[in-house]
């Protein structure tokens, strides 16, 4: 029998919470660690569709990248979206784990996979979590690419690995891209950091209009993925993970969320 216990162990053994941001809420949020799990979900975030899509196909364990609660709980009722999605789910008897930004740093985390995704090679943590004997995890990272790219070109390698993204670039700076820093999420606050470690090139999910006009000052290309397509494939590979490992379960990325933002035509 797959408890609750048993997959927050997994979980935390790859994605230890310690890599996690102080400002940060991780780990098993909501539930019993000694319910019978048979059913896992991943997601990115646990809206009004994700949450549905768990209790009507009975679901006992969610993992949810985004925090659900997110910020200190005052009152659980449904006078608001947070209490109400998680009433929803308790009712249900469904438990939520969140790895986020431990997931981000792992030395196996989003960021990694982003980066050897991209063709990426040395490796290495943009910001070093400083853990004593393992230089591998940390904020964001960076590498180089096999040759030096236009933006053309660039654009082209990012069409290719986020296929649907509304991408954007910040201001044209006139380098080429060869050392890229990647940072999943709202990653533009490592812009400082990609500058430090000699990066002419950072991709997040999103940024500020003002970490785009400070691109342009440090003359750093910056080129913006979505939020969404930024980390929504890395909760496909753990559905795919977690399922390998726990044959007893059926596992599954939630087939009901969607990236929020469209364009328009």
């Amino acid at each position: 029998m797959t408890t609750v216990e048993d997959l927050c162990h997994w979980l935390e053994e790859r994605f230890p919470a310690r890599l996690a941001e102080d400002w940060d809420n991780v780990g098993l949020l909501l539930g019993d660690r000694a319910e019978e799990v048979t059913r896992v979900m991943t997601c990115l975030t646990l809206t009004d569709e994700s949450c549905a899509e768990a209790i009507r196909e009975r679901v006992e364990l969610v993992v949810s990248h985004h925090p659900l609660p997110f910020r200190l709980v005052k009152s659980l009722t449904s006078d608001s979206v947070t209490g109400r999605l998680i009433w929803k789910l308790a009712r249900a008897g469904v438990s939520v784990y969140s790895p986020h930004t431990a997931f981000d740093s792992a030395a196996g985390g989003i960021n990694q996979q982003l980066a050897a995704r991209m063709g990426l090679s040395a490796i290495v943590p943009l910001l070093p979590a400083g853990t004593a004997g393992d230089p591998d995890v940390g904020a964001g990272r960076w590498g180089s690419l096999s040759a030096p790219a236009s933006d053309h070109a660039f654009g082209q390698l990012l069409n290719s690995q986020f296929p649907g993204a509304l991408i954007r670039r910040g201001p044209a700076t006139g380098r080429v891209s060869h050392r890229v820093a990647i940072a999943c999420g709202s990653g533009g606050s490592l812009l400082g950091d990609a500058a430090r470690c000699g990066c002419d090139t950072l991709v997040t999910g999103e940024a500020t209009f003002h970490t785009c006009l400070e691109s342009a000052a440090r003359r750093i290309n910056l080129y913006l993925v979505g939020h969404y397509q930024s980390e929504r494939i890395a909760l496909e590979w753990l559905a795919e993970t977690i399922a390998a490992d726990f044959a007893s379960c059926k596992v599954w990325a939630s087939r009901d969320e969607c990236d929020p933002f469209s364009a328009v035509i």
